[in-house]
């Protein structure tokens, strides 16, 4: 992983003013949720909204093609907390966000190679360095990934307003 990418939870907050880090997961009967977690480690307000963009890397940090990215979880699963719709953030210093990936590790017959993605590339706001997270997607033969919309996170309150798309 390029040193440059890596994600922290401690030390120098970056340039942009916040810090990206994945959680350890949940997994059950083939079903796997991941958190993106999203913290405003600076000291101005940082606006978040609608969706992280996210880029799929192998082993040998190349991307993955062909796995299709869902607004949401509900086409996978109900209930993940991968469904609200999206709204504008403005995360005080010290506030954060979630989003939540979601995906079956599931293999039909017939349906090509099963798809592992280790790494992540997440781009939490427009212009923003990358930051790699290491979430191990094991995508089966689906070719799909559910991704929610970054919100508040838990015991959080910061100012919303409906996204505009």
């Amino acid at each position: 992983m390029p040193s440059a990418e890596a994600s922290r939870v401690d030390g120098p907050c970056p340039a942009s003013g916040v810090r990206v880090s994945a959680d350890d997961g949940d997994a059950a009967m083939g079903l796997r949720v991941v958190g993106l977690h999203l913290s405003n480690c600076g000291t101005a307000p940082v606006t978040v909204n609608g969706y992280p963009d996210l880029q799929l890397l192998d082993l040998e940090h190349k991307p993955v093609d062909g796995v299709r990215f869902l607004r949401g979880g509900a086409e996978i699963a109900s209930g993940t907390g991968a469904d609200d719709p999206p709204r504008r953030l403005v995360l005080k210093p010290g506030e954060g966000a979630r989003s939540t990936l979601v995906w079956r590790n599931t293999t039909e017959a017939g349906a090509g190679d099963p798809v592992d993605a280790p790494y992540v590339r997440v781009r939490a706001l427009p212009g923003a360095a990358p930051v790699m997270v290491v979430p191990e997607l094991d995508l089966g033969t689906t070719g799909r990934l559910g991704v929610g919309a970054w919100a508040a996170e838990a015991g959080q309150s910061p100012a919303t307003r409906p996204s505009a798309g």
